[in-house]
C-alpha cells in the first residue's frame, strides 16, 4: 500500500507540473501584454519611465525560461503572487472565491446524486421497450441539450417570481447558493442518469436478480441492496470528474447569479490578461482533480468484491 501511496504521490506531481507547463507555454503566446493592458492607461497618468519600471518590477522583460523558472519557485513555495488586473495577493482572491465555488459544487453534486437515484429507479420501474420507459430514458438527455445560462432563467422565473419559494436576493452564504446549485444539479444529473441507467440495464441482465426475485425480495430491495451498488461504479467515476470541472467551469451560472466565485474569477482574469490569476486557478483546479481521482479509485477498490482478499483483516476475540 505505501509503494502504491508513492506512486500516486510522484503522478500527482507530474501531473500538476505538466498542467503548469501548459498553462505557461499557452498563456506566454496569447496575443497582448499584461502589464500594458493595466497600466498604459491614459487616465492613470503613467510616463513610460514609469511603465518601464512596473515592468522590470513584475519581470515583464525578462526571458521566458527566466520567467517560467521564476514563476514555477514562487508556486513551489506557496507564493501566487499579485494579480495585475485586481491589484491584490492572489492568495487573497482565492481565499474569498474558493469557499463559494466549494459550497456551489458540493450542493449541486448532492443534488444531482438525488436526482440520479430518482431517475434510476424510475428506469428500473418501467422497462425500455414500454411507452413510459422511452420517456423516461428520454428525459436526461432533453434535460442536457438545454444551455445552462437557459436553464437559470427558467430556475429563477419557476421557483423564485413564480412560486416565491426562495428569494433571488439574500444575503446568506448559503441562501445564495440554493438557485444556482439546483440549476446545476438538475443538468449535471442528467449525464450521470444516462450512465447509470446504461450500466444498471446491463447489469439487471444477470441470472442473479432473476434468482433474487424467485425467492421472493421486492424490488426496491433489490435495487437497493444489490442492484445499485454493482452497477454504480461508472457513476462515481462520472462524479468525480463533474466535481472538478464545477471547480472552473461555473462561471456562466456564477455571473447569472451574481456569485462571487472561483469561475467568475476565471473570467475576469482571462478578460484581463490577469497570468498570475490564471496559473493559480489551473493548478488548484489540477490540485482537486488529483485528490478527487484518487479518492474515486479507493471507492472503486473498496466496492470490487474481488479486492476484498487485499485489504486487512479485522482482528476478532
Amino acid at each position: 500500500m505505501s509503494r502504491y501511496l508513492a506512486y500516486r504521490f510522484l503522478h500527482a506531481i507530474f501531473v500538476l507540473w505538466g498542467a503548469y507547463t501548459l498553462s505557461f507555454l499557452l498563456l506566454q503566446v496569447l496575443p497582448g501584454d499584461a502589464v500594458l493592458v493595466r497600466f498604459q492607461d491614459p487616465e492613470l497618468g503613467l510616463s513610460p519611465a514609469q511603465i518601464a519600471d512596473i515592468r522590470l518590477a513584475y519581470g515583464a522583460d525578462d526571458g521566458v525560461m527566466v520567467q517560467y523558472w521564476h514563476a514555477l519557485s514562487n508556486i513551489v513555495r506557496g507564493r501566487l503572487g499579485q494579480s495585475l488586473g485586481m491589484g491584490v495577493p492572489v492568495a487573497t482572491l482565492l481565499k474569498t472565491t474558493l469557499p463559494v465555488t466549494l459550497r456551489l459544487s458540493f450542493c449541486s453534486i448532492l443534488i444531482a446524486v438525488m436526482l440520479m437515484l430518482v431517475g434510476s429507479y424510475g428506469a428500473l420501474l418501467f422497462p425500455a421497450y414500454t411507452r413510459m420507459g422511452k420517456i423516461v430514458r428520454s428525459i436526461p438527455p432533453i434535460l442536457h441539450s438545454f444551455p445552462v445560462f437557459w436553464l437559470s432563467i427558467l430556475v429563477i422565473q419557476i421557483i423564485s417570481f413564480k412560486l416565491r419559494l426562495v428569494s433571488i436576493i439574500t444575503v446568506s452564504d448559503w441562501g445564495q447558493i440554493v438557485l444556482p446549485a439546483l440549476t446545476l444539479g438538475c443538468y449535471l444529473s442528467a449525464a450521470l442518469v444516462r450512465v447509470m441507467v446504461s450500466s444498471q440495464d446491463r447489469v439487471y441482465t444477470q441470472p442473479l436478480y432473476q434468482i433474487l426475485h424467485a425467492r421472493g425480495f421486492s424490488l426496491p430491495r433489490v435495487w437497493a441492496m444489490h442492484l445499485l451498488p454493482n452497477a454504480i461504479a461508472p457513476v462515481i467515476t462520472q462524479t468525480g470528474m463533474l466535481f472538478g470541472e464545477l471547480l472552473a467551469g461555473a462561471i456562466v451560472t456564477e455571473t447569472i447569479f451574481g456569485l462571487n466565485g472561483l469561475g467568475r474569477l476565471a473570467g475576469q482574469a482571462v478578460a484581463n490578461q490577469d497570468v498570475a490569476v490564471m496559473q493559480s486557478i489551473i493548478i488548484l483546479t489540477a490540485i482537486v482533480f488529483v485528490i478527487v481521482t484518487f479518492l474515486v479509485e479507493i471507492i472503486l477498490f473498496r466496492l470490487d468484491v474481488r479486492n476484498r482478499a487485499f485489504l486487512p483483516k479485522r482482528k476478532t476475540a
